[in-house]
């Protein structure tokens, strides 16, 4: 699991309301592994050992990477109905980190993220698919500079332990792959061989370690 190369407090978390599953939609099939029934519950991500990043092509001839640090999580997990499963994931884009501060920079002004008229970055689930063994897809509706647009995201179920600590834990890996002029990231320069200095397709990934909200007293 990727760790972030700074731990940064993270930001306080609203219990998540699990959603109720539309009227006539069908359930998933159970999941054959009677431990991930466990999974069923309210989780935030754990920022310390979690990691939201994104990769993309710079120069036609390398990749750079980077993570966003601070974000606001809301998760639902139902292990024996996926589909009624649900993640809402607020970014704030200021904490943009690519280890380069002059890039980071350029990345959270106007020619990119202008994280001074749209501080936050959205991801909201509408559908969650058990499609075999520890896969699933997830789609949903990604919110960046105001504008949204459906994505769908490849997760991969790692592991469920109870660390030293007594807290429970989840592991998940996502990503899916989005083109930045669909978000009206247009921004770019052309290479004197004819490419673009920065790819339009970029690749979003999600190492996920999610821990398990204490049930609300009552």
């Amino acid at each position: 699991m990727n760790l972030f190369n700074r731990v940064v407090p993270s930001r306080r978390q609203a219990p998540p309301v699990p959603p109720q599953r539309p009227a006539g939609a069908s359930a998933s099939p159970a999941l054959s592994d009677p431990g991930l029934a466990n999974l069923t519950g309210e989780w935030v991500v754990d920022p310390a050992h979690s990691r939201i990043g994104f990769s993309v092509r710079h120069a036609m001839v390398t990749t750079v990477r980077g993570c966003f640090l601070e974000y606001e999580s809301r998760l639902f997990f139902d292990a024996h109905d996926p589909a009624r499963s649900r993640a809402d994931i607020t970014l704030f884009t200021s904490s943009v980190d690519t280890g380069v501060e002059q890039r980071d920079a350029h990345l959270v002004g106007r020619d990119f993220l202008d994280a001074a008229t749209y501080p936050r970055m959205h991801f909201t689930s509408s559908a969650v698919e058990h499609t075999g063994a520890d896969l699933y897809r997830m789609s949903g509706d990604l919110t960046i500079k105001g504008i949204s647009r459906p994505v769908v995201l490849d997760m991969t179920y790692i592991g469920h332990v109870t660390d030293p600590f007594g807290y429970e834990r989840v592991g998940f890996d996502g990503t899916t792959t989005i083109n930045r002029s669909d978000w009206g990231l247009t921004y770019n320069s052309r290479l004197a061989e004819g490419g673009a200095m920065v790819s339009e397709k970029v690749r979003l990934q999600l190492d996920i370690a999610a821990i398990r909200l204490a049930p609300s007293g009552g």
